[in-house]
C-alpha cells in the first residue's frame, strides 16, 4: 500500500464501512453548514443539524465524550440559532449581524469557564481523564461552546472562536485517527477566515448606511 495513503487512512482499516460513509457524509454537511454561515444564510442550521446528528452517533460509538458533547450542544444551539436568525426585531427586520455587548462578553467568559468545569466532571466520571488529549478536548469544547452561542446570536466575534478552535482541532483529530474530520477542520479554518471578513464587510456596510 502507498505509505502516504497508509499514513493518512490506515486507521480506517478496522472501521465498519457504514461508519466511514457516515463520517464522510457528516463532513460534507459540516462543510455546507460553515459555507452557509459564511454567506450569512439560514441554511447553516439545517445542514449543521444533519452533520451533528451523525457525529453524535459516531463519537458516542467511538467513546469520544467531549467531542460528542460538542456536537450535541451544536444541535441544541442550532435550534436556538434558527429561531434567533428568523425572529423579527420589528415589523420588517430580522436579527442582524452585530458585535458583542459587554454583557455578552461576560456571558461568553461564563460559558467558557462553565464548560471547562462541566467537561472535566464528565471525563472524570467516565474515567476518560487519562492523557493530554483530555486537556485539549476540554479547552476546544469550551472554545466551540462560546463560538456556537455567539453564532446563534449572530455576533461577528463567533468567527474568532471558530478559527482558534479549528486550528487546534486539525492535528487533534488526525492524532485521534479521524483523517476526514481533520481535513474538515482544515477547510473550516479557511472558510472561517473568509466568514469573518465577509461578516465584517456586511457589518461595516450596515453601520455606514445606518
Amino acid at each position: 500500500m502507498n505509505p502516504i495513503f497508509d499514513f493518512l487512512f490506515g486507521q480506517y482499516s478496522d472501521y465498519q464501512t457504514l461508519d466511514i460513509v457516515l463520517e464522510i457524509v457528516a463532513v460534507i454537511f459540516g462543510f455546507l453548514s460553515v459555507w452557509f454561515s459564511r454567506k450569512n444564510n439560514i441554511l447553516v442550521f439545517p445542514t449543521g443539524m444533519i452533520s451533528t446528528c451523525i457525529f453524535v452517533y459516531l463519537l458516542l460509538k467511538w467513546g469520544l465524550l467531549g467531542d460528542m458533547m460538542i456536537n450535541a450542544y451544536y444541535f441544541i444551539m442550532s435550534v436556538f440559532g434558527w429561531y434567533i436568525w428568523t425572529r423579527k426585531t420589528d415589523a420588517s427586520h430580522v436579527t442582524q449581524i452585530s458585535r458583542t455587548t459587554k454583557k455578552e462578553k461576560k456571558i461568553s467568559v461564563a460559558i467558557f469557564l462553565g464548560t471547562l468545569v462541566f467537561v472535566f466532571i464528565i471525563y472524570k466520571t467516565f474515567d476518560k481523564w487519562n492523557g493530554w488529549v483530555a486537556y485539549v478536548d476540554t479547552i476546544t469544547t469550551a472554545i466551540f461552546f462560546v463560538g456556537m452561542w455567539l453564532m446563534a446570536k449572530r455576533k461577528i466575534e463567533n468567527w474568532v472562536y471558530w478559527i482558534i478552535g479549528d486550528i487546534i482541532s486539525i492535528p487533534l483529530y488526525f492524532y485521534k485517527g479521524f483523517t476526514f474530520t481533520s481535513f474538515q477542520y482544515l477547510g473550516f479554518t479557511f472558510i472561517a477566515i473568509l466568514g469573518y471578513l465577509a461578516w465584517k464587510k456586511s457589518l461595516n456596510s450596515s453601520l455606514a448606511t445606518a
